[in-house]
Parts: C-alpha cells; sequence; structure tokens
C-alpha cells in the first residue's frame, strides 16, 4: 500500500471501509462461543448497554464465572420488532453448543414477562454450571420448537453508539434482510455489538453459528438460500460469499481458516455435516514458548489474555477438521495455515483513524485424510 492512499484512509470515519480497501480478510474473526444468551431490549442502546442495565448484573456475573471454567457465553441484545415481539414481554433465545462433532447449535427460545427475564437467564447460566436452579419453572413460557424444525435467526450489529460503521453500514443489510427475505422459518433482528467493528456490516447466522463481514447487498440471495449461480465475470456467488465469511464459532482461529478453504472445494453440502476440529500443532518462537511454559500456571488475568493472545499471533499452525456427512459418512482434513502477508487496518470508527498492522493468513497446504 502506497503512502498516499494510507494517509488518504486516515481521513475517512469509518474503520470498516479501510479494513476493505486494504484488503483485510475477515476469516478466523468469529469469536469461539459455548452459547449465546440473546435477549430483548427496548433501543436506544447506550455504549456500555449491558453494563449498564442494573437487572443484568448479576447475570453478567455468572457469565464471568462460567468464562473462568472455559465456557464462553457472549450477551446480545436484540430490539423488540414490530412482528416478533408482544407489548409486556421480552424474548429469550438461548444457543448452546452440543457435544462435538455438530452442525448447529441448539436452540431455545421463551416469551416471559419482561420482569422475569433476568431470573431466567440466571436458571439458564446456573445449570450449565451444575448449581441448584429454578429453571423447570419457567418452562410454560418456552416456546414448543422441535429440533428438526428450528427458526433460523439473522442478527445483525447496528448499535452505532459502539462504533459507527455498526449503524451506517449494518442498517441497509438489516432493511433489506427484514423487508425481503424474512419469512415464518426466518427472523431478522438488529442487535448490539458482537465484535468486529471493522468487518461491518457484520452479521450472525444462527442456529449454525456463522459470522459473516464486509457483507453486499448483492450477495443476500446466496447467504439466505445457501445456492450459487455464475456472475458475469464468472466468480461464482459461494466464491464472493466465502470473501466475507469471518469464520464458524465451533471452531478456534486456525481451525475456521482450514475449514473456510474446505467449504470452497466441497460446496454447498459442507454447511450439512457435522464437524469439529483441533490444532495439532502451533508455530510460535522459542521465547514464546519459553514464555508461555513460564507464566501458564500463574493466575493473572493479564497472563492469561497475554498467552491466548500470542496463540492467534501464531506464524503458522497445523490443523485437522474432522466431519460427519448426513448419510453417515465419517473423514478428515489436515491443513497447514501460515502467515501470508501483513495489512494497515483500523479496529474502530473515529477521526482520525489509527491504522494498525495485522497479519493475514492462507492455507499453505490441504489434505483429504478419508
Amino acid at each position: 500500500m502506497t503512502q498516499t492512499s494510507t494517509a488518504a484512509l486516515t481521513d475517512c470515519r469509518f474503520c470498516s471501509l479501510v479494513s476493505k480497501a486494504n484488503g483485510e480478510d475477515p476469516i478466523g474473526s468469529a469469536p469461539v462461543t459455548d452459547c449465546w444468551l440473546i435477549v430483548e431490549l427496548p433501543q436506544p442502546w447506550s455504549a456500555q448497554l449491558l453494563q449498564s442495565t442494573p437487572e443484568i448484573q448479576p447475570v453478567l456475573k455468572l457469565i464471568k464465572t462460567l468464562a473462568l471454567s472455559g465456557i464462553r457465553v457472549r450477551p446480545i441484545a436484540i430490539a423488540p420488532d414490530r412482528e416478533y415481539s408482544q407489548p409486556g414481554y421480552s424474548r429469550l433465545l438461548f444457543y448452546a453448543r452440543p457435544n462435538p462433532p455438530f452442525v448447529a447449535y441448539s436452540q431455545q427460545e421463551y416469551l416471559l414477562p419482561k420482569s422475569e427475564v433476568a431470573s431466567l437467564a440466571i436458571a439458564l447460566l446456573q445449570q450449565m454450571l451444575g448449581q441448584p436452579n429454578q429453571l423447570a419453572g419457567f418452562q410454560r413460557y418456552r416456546h414448543p420448537n422441535a429440533p428438526d424444525s428450528q427458526t433460523r435467526d439473522l442478527l445483525i450489529c447496528t448499535h452505532g453508539n459502539v462504533d459507527a460503521a455498526c449503524a451506517r453500514f449494518g442498517f441497509p443489510i438489516y432493511d433489506r434482510l427484514r423487508n425481503h427475505y424474512a419469512n415464518s422459518g426466518l427472523r431478522v433482528w438488529r442487535c448490539s455489538h458482537f465484535g468486529g467493528h471493522q468487518y461491518a456490516p457484520t452479521l450472525l447466522d444462527l442456529p449454525t453459528g456463522r459470522y459473516w463481514g464486509h457483507l453486499d447487498l448483492d450477495l443476500l440471495d446466496a447467504l439466505v438460500f445457501q445456492t450459487s449461480d455464475l456472475a458475469s465475470d464468472l466468480v461464482s456467488d459461494l466464491a464472493k460469499l466465502t470473501a466475507c465469511y469471518r469464520g464458524w464459532a465451533g471452531l478456534g482461529k486456525f481451525e475456521q481458516i482450514a475449514e473456510r478453504e474446505i467449504w470452497r472445494q466441497e460446496g454447498w453440502q459442507w454447511l450439512t455435516c457435522q464437524q469439529q476440529g483441533r490444532v495439532l500443532r502451533l508455530g510460535e518462537t522459542g521465547l514464546k514458548r519459553w514464555l508461555r511454559w513460564l507464566l501458564q500456571g500463574l493466575p493473572s488475568k493479564r497472563l492469561r489474555f497475554w498467552l491466548e493472545r500470542s496463540k492467534q499471533d501464531a506464524a503458522w499452525a497445523e490443523v485437522q477438521i474432522d466431519y460427519i456427512t448426513p448419510a453417515g459418512q465419517s473423514g478428515s482434513y489436515r491443513a497447514r495455515v501460515e502467515i501470508s502477508g501483513q495489512i494497515l487496518t483500523a479496529i474502530r470508527s473515529a477521526e482520525p483513524l489509527q491504522l494498525l498492522p495485522v497479519h493475514q493468513y492462507r492455507v499453505a497446504t490441504l489434505v483429504k485424510l478419508s
């Protein structure tokens, strides 16, 4: 990138325009998630929406307790909808990771009085911790969704008070999806921040748990219907869409990068396969390995954060993705993921923008084992 173009981009207000113009690949940025706790909350939303809502504080405390146990819960607010919502009631959606391998997260849905939402959230989290809970008392509010008839929920971040790019670019995607694609089996929601400002517009597809960024309106057919037609430039919708793929929340960063390449080779049928992944080897410098060994037993949150972050910046990784097709056939892929270069990006919108270097990765080798 030239000095001239870099200077011009720093005058831009929106981080996502810089990210897209500089060719930042969103793959590998999907937050690894064990469950989502999604609650209807009326707008407007402040920048510190959850932290500033008093009744949610005990819920956030439990989420932190679960995090210390290695269970990653992600709370999200959704805006009430003229069609989906009922006055005096709030909807709570709870998506949880099944035992691997799996293809989608399990879904629970409740519609209950607003005054009882926090108590239900606490009961759901206490159950995950194996603690005594009052969950049985909320069954009368549960939506009777059968496992084979789950509603699909598309959540688009429009939380402009966190980052202006999310409102500027997220709302048009939400508006098109809500008015042209939503139906009895597909709901579309405006939602609060879930990370990745620089990839706005960002979208979370549930129950599959796939994240998207840098979406364009002309890709929504492929996103919703999961079909692909050759475009005039001979690049398929699948190829264009996977360029906007942040990854699957059921896998870690390097597995996500490999999984996208498998999807590109296997086609749309890949999304019907149960999957699980693991890192076989991680390429770190000798200094980082020594520091990890030295610090791994220490309790400091800051040190644990550093250790986890250092994994994300590894020079290379060897990963394995195991899968089972709907017909019951099992197989595996092994891949080597490595740094392909570095670009400048902005992680939040501001005037002027601060550009930071980030690694870009590619799949160097991909082998189908069976």
